[in-house]
């Protein structure tokens, strides 16, 4: 009762004597510092808004550019040529200190003036992408000049959104260029009589619909920031109606080795409180902005904006992503109840150790469900008509409406499991492959699908990620995660008893359950969305394996693009698994451009299906050097890729213009149709420096994965781990006969040491001397494309 008395503020009663008025100081105190807190935040945020405002000049800048105007005037000469005696004359008067002002106010506009320059100059700048494609040793006097201009603007330390006014906007391909890309992608999976039959096709749409397509497309390139990102957000994503739980959503896994902690709750307060200062980070710009490994050139940030405090809200047609500015509470789902955990008392983040407190009492409540509340989360995670449908007639008032809010407002979402997972037990490998399908859909009605990302916590300590991809890349969502644990093991810690640290402040308020009344027609749903997912999720076949045999540091030593390795070693291994080659996804970042996503990257091309075709026929002289062309190429085509020169972005726009006009291509059509069996990513590593692998090398991420884009096809997600290991996650589907992940995990290995055997035998005749200057510069090339996924 204590506690329900501190959340009044105030009471009064009237007798005759007149009005009795009781203050609760305490609950004023919070609200007081609740409102310190909020004011903070505000001018923090109109700060960071002036500093990001004037970049790359800085706001004491103004003051040497009026001392200098003034300084001018001062002896004598007008620096103006007239400029402020017209600002005296019209604005001012007869105002005492008229001069004064004029020299001010021409002061200020000569420096916004300087500013837009700089920030002209700096786009420019960002804009040349030449670099990308010289190899190390060899660069040209020009990218030596602009390296040293770079350099020079961005000398200042920059907050998170500094560099987004001055990033290029995504240029147009020419269609002519995009459609022989194309045609040259596809030329190794058709045959002849097929590939004339497309060539026609790609002819007939240049010369007829698409130069009209494409006039439109670079309209909206003038109009727009990006004349993909919107499209692709919502056609790609938004739009889709069918479960985005496997199908959308991706997981991100906790250490290999290690668990810092096997007490539940603990594990829960500690990351908890990781998030809300990564949060904070952001919210106060403090992150420094991703750059191009190994450069000083920046990414574009925007997909931090709506991190935390994001859901996906379902409709009949198209969902929504709707962003709160703020948000003092998580949401917790533990034995099919819903509570709400502040997380915040009196403008406090909460310490660790509470928030293991309050996680512990949640765990300890033993009131049971109320109807419908354990399977309720099941509508995210089915057919999003239905739960459209349902949101709008049951959820949009009352006590579901409140409780409902409660979870969408949620900075994130929490899974309290029941179960044990991890590297564990009898059986490490079925158990890394039960952890992948637990974080990819549990039960299918214990995460809340429709949430930005939502945290697990399993019963033995362990955690994982479950994140919905329309708001954000995973490279975002990475960064994110890879802060979380390193703050979580090596900063925040735990007692020698596996408590989080700190004290606990024993008055802290319970944790609020969540009301729900739910109707049966509600339940009938909920259980019809289930059977939808839980089909969904058995169907689907989880592999995750690391690769101990060598790393990144073999492959280096031989010259070649880890990236371009791998990418060729798959393709390998599809090959030897299917008997033949099939369009292949690798998704490549295109952040260097102002709210740039992401870019197809065709992995499969004629120089590495000639390779494959020689190692198998087993043409030793004709196979090394075949490699390093089909190497070589794959990196061509993810620079190309990245610097706005991909193919299949540039495709799917033109086919939206041509549904908006209502206009019909047999060639479009036909390629947006094509199914992509093979679909691979890479988890980028961000962060190195917050894991010390030197000393702490069982601190080792597991990266994360996806589920199969197509029904006959393999997902494949790796991360490249320090020098020696290589993480592979593979997903396909049971109903396939054809595919197996095991069997296809079994490939990528064999694939993977064949290659290396191979140019092991290659490096022996090659002198140390002249290995040691390649592998350089191969390090330093492929360096910008070791940092990406989805």
């Amino acid at each position: 009762m204590a506690e329900a008395h501190q959340a009044v503020a105030f009471q009064f009663t009237i007798t005759p004597e007149g009005i009795d008025l009781q203050l609760s100081y305490q609950a004023l105190n919070q609200i007081y510092l609740s409102g310190v807190r909020s004011w903070k935040k505000r001018v923090s945020r109109m700060r960071n808004s002036l500093i990001k405002g004037v970049f790359p000049a800085s706001p004491s800048s103004w003051l040497f550019v009026a001392i200098g105007i003034l300084a001018t005037m001062y002896m004598q000469s007008d620096p103006s040529m007239g400029l402020i005696s017209k600002i005296q004359h019209e604005s001012f008067g007869y105002l005492t200190g008229q001069t004064m002002l004029s020299a001010l106010v021409f002061s200020t506009l000569l420096w916004l003036s300087l500013i837009l320059a700089l920030r002209f100059c700096l786009k420019l700048l960002l804009s040349y992408h030449h670099w990308m494609f010289e190899q190390h040793g060899r660069v040209s006097n020009t990218t030596k000049v602009w390296v040293s201009l770079v350099r020079l603007f961005s000398s200042r330390k920059p907050l998170l959104y500094s560099y987004q006014t001055s990033l290029p906007h995504l240029p147009v391909p020419a269609i002519s260029d995009t459609l022989s890309r194309y045609l040259e992608s596809v030329r190794p999976l058709l045959t002849d009589p097929e590939f004339k039959r497309m060539t026609n096709l790609a002819g007939q749409f240049e010369s007829n619909l698409g130069n009209r397509l494409q006039r439109y497309l670079k309209l909206k390139a003038l109009w727009a920031t990006n004349y993909v990102s919107d499209w692709w957000e919502e056609y790609i994503y938004l739009r889709s109606r069918g479960p985005i739980m496997v199908n959308s959503n991706y997981y991100g896994m906790d250490f290999l080795y290690v668990t810092p902690t096997p007490v539940q709750a603990a594990r829960a307060g500690n990351t908890i409180t990781a998030l809300l200062l990564y949060r904070r980070k952001v919210n106060r710009e403090e992150l420094k902005p991703s750059r191009v490994p190994g450069t000083v050139i920046p990414l574009c940030a925007a997909q931090c904006e709506r991190m935390f405090n994001t859901t996906r809200t379902p409709g009949t047609e198209t969902d929504v992503l709707q962003h709160w500015q703020d948000s003092e509470f998580v949401a917790v789902y533990n034995k099919g109840r819903f509570f709400r955990l502040w997380v915040y008392r009196a403008g406090r983040l909460l310490s660790p150790r509470e928030i293991e407190y309050q996680i512990q009492r949640i765990l300890d409540d033993p009131s049971p469900p109320l109807p419908g509340e354990e399977r309720l989360g099941a509508l995210t995670a089915g057919d999003r008509v239905p739960w459209a449908q349902i949101r709008k007639q049951y959820f949009s008032s009352g006590v579901n409406k409140r409780s409902l809010d409660a979870i969408e407002r949620a900075a994130f979402f929490v899974t309290l499991d029941d179960e044990e997972q991890g590297m564990k037990g009898d059986d490490p490998a079925g158990n890394l492959d039960r952890y992948a399908k637990s974080l990819l859909h549990g039960k299918c009605y214990d995460r809340w699908f429709d949430k930005s990302f939502s945290i697990v916590i399993y019963k033995n300590g362990k955690s994982g990620l479950n994140a919905e991809h329309s708001w954000a890349d995973a490279p975002t969502v990475a960064h994110l995660w890879e802060y979380t644990l390193a703050t979580d093991a090596f900063q925040l810690g735990y007692t020698e008893d596996g408590h989080c640290k700190g004290e606990v402040e024993r008055s802290l308020p319970h944790p609020q359950r969540l009301s729900w009344e739910i109707p049966s027609e509600v339940q009938a749903q909920a259980s019809s969305s289930l059977a939808v997912a839980q089909a969904l999720a058995d169907d689907v076949d989880c592999h995750v394996f690391p690769f101990r045999e060598f790393g990144k540091g073999r492959i280096k030593k031989c010259r070649i693009s880890p990236d371009a390795f791998i990418q060729i070693s798959l393709q390998l291994a599809y090959f030897r698994d299917r008997g033949g080659f099939c369009l292949t996804y690798e998704a490549s970042m295109t952040r260097l451009f102002r709210e740039g996503r992401t870019e197809t990257v065709r992995s499969c091309s004629n120089e590495s299906c000639a390779f494959i075709r020689a190692l198998e026929g087993r043409e030793v002289l004709s196979t090394k050097r075949l490699f390093r062309k089909a190497s070589e190429k794959h990196q061509n085509l993810y620079r190309m890729a990245m610097t706005g020169a991909g193919i299949d972005r540039h495709l799917f726009c033109l086919y939206v213009v041509s549904k908006y006009l209502g206009v019909e291509s047999a060639f479009l059509k036909e390629v947006l149709s094509e199914p992509w069996r093979l679909s691979t990513s890479q988890t980028p590593v961000q962060q190195m420096e917050l894991f010390d692998l030197k000393n702490h090398p069982d601190f080792i991420s597991l990266g994360g994965g996806f589920g199969p884009v197509a029904d006959d096809g393999y997902g494949v997600s790796y991360i490249i781990v320090g020098e020696d290991m290589i993480n592979f996650h593979v997903s396909s589907k049971h109903s396939c006969k054809e595919t197996d992940s095991h069997r296809f995990g079994a490939q990528i290995s064999r694939a993977l040491q064949d290659i290396m055997t191979l140019l092991s035998a290659d490096a022996k005749t090659t002198s140390s001397s002249s290995s040691s200057s390649s592998s350089s510069s191969s390090s330093s090339s492929s360096s910008s494309k070791d940092k990406k996924l989805l």
